[in-house]
């Protein structure tokens, strides 16, 4: 809000700073040729200032252009208002898309608003508030160890016609043992590098991420953006040394590889060898390859261990967001506590009566 240049006196240009902290403190203080400026233009100054993963940012900027411009892109960013704001969501809904999708597109929404709020373009978030549907979270699909071998030796033996050069991909085969031991995210396998293998295969440190934007690789930091290091079992762990010891000795060098020896594209490798073998394997087929990691940390938690420990692993960013995700693996282990506790009690009133 632009003041006057010059006051009469030194007691109105008092009074005129005065109600100035008064509306900014309620928040109504606004510029008003801010406020004018059209909403497309706010949602490029925001989109511009992203500091996100590429495929974030990819993600962002589709769901921009599909959704929240055709509708906001002309309007006035002071004119729009929380009933604009519940229309919008409610014809998105109309159209029958993804609760998914309608949330994104409201999230996008209130961050462009929010911009402008912070530059007093607005008094207000017209879309803090707003509700909208809740999608059910996809169903995790927990694998016994048996299932989890039989799926890496489907993987590992696709069919292939008698001419076909390579018959079997045991590197594939471990590719699956590995994830469901480790629990890492597919871009965090596929990102793997052979110097950050143990030379004994013992551990393996976790400090790149990579995903396929527009059909490049970008190579970026894990997604909490936290380095780590997962240590293996003793039997995994040879077989890891085993083939770290067939890769090349440049530790930059990619260690789990394409069928051409390249970066491995994750994308290629679910398409062409993991879901066929889902099915050849007599699982589930909703079984997705993010549900190794489900595994991984269900495992964990069958041989006792805490909680902390498996977020730790996983590289949750909280321990929080390990109980939402696995919480309800733990009260199969209450019958076992309860029962280390009775022996506890039962030893301190032996010590008494004794």
């Amino acid at each position: 809000m632009n003041g006057p240049s010059t006051f009469t006196t030194k007691a109105d240009a008092g009074l005129w700073l005065a109600k100035v902290e008064t509306d900014r403190s309620r928040g109504v203080l606004l510029d008003r040729e801010l406020s004018q400026r059209p909403f497309g233009e706010w949602a490029a100054g925001w989109l511009t200032g992203l500091h996100v993963k590429p495929k974030t940012e990819v993600s962002y900027e589709s769901c921009l252009r599909n959704h929240v411009m055709p509708v906001f892109e002309d309007r006035p960013i002071g004119s729009i208002t929380y009933r604009d704001c519940r229309s919008f969501v409610d014809d998105l809904r109309s159209k029958g898309l993804a609760a998914g999708t309608i949330g994104e597109a409201r999230k996008i929404l209130r961050l462009v608003l929010q911009e402008a709020l912070r530059e007093d373009a607005i008094h207000r978030n017209p879309a803090d508030g707003l509700r909208v549907p809740r999608g059910s979270r996809t169903e995790m699909v927990f694998l016994t160890v048996e299932q989890v071998f039989a799926l890496a030796d489907a993987v590992a033996n696709p069919p292939r016609p008698a001419s076909h050069p390579l018959q079997h991909w045991p590197s594939y085969g471990l590719l699956v043992r590995f994830a469901a031991f480790s629990g890492l995210r597919a871009g965090e396998v596929a990102a793997l590098r052979v110097g950050r293998v143990a030379s004994d295969g013992s551990w393996v440190e976790v400090a790149e991420s990579v995903e396929e934007v527009h059909g490049q690789l970008v190579y970026g930091p894990p997604k909490t953006y936290s380095r780590r290091r997962v240590d293996l079992p003793a039997a995994l762990a040879d077989e890891m040394a085993a083939h770290r010891a067939s890769r090349p000795s440049d530790p930059a060098a990619p260690f789990f590889t394409s069928p051409s020896g390249g970066s491995l594209r994750h994308t290629n490798f679910y398409r062409r060898f993991f879901k066929p073998a889902v099915g050849r394997a007599g699982l589930e087929q909703r079984t997705r390859f993010h549900d190794l990691r489900h595994t991984a940390a269900a495992l964990m938690i069958a041989q006792g261990a805490h909680l902390l420990v498996v977020k730790e692993r996983l590289g949750h960013s909280t321990i929080a967001v390990t109980a939402d995700r696995y919480g309800h693996l733990y009260p199969s282990l209450s019958a076992r506590l309860t029962n280390q506790l009775d022996a506890v009690y039962e030893g301190g009133r032996d010590g008494l009566t004794s």
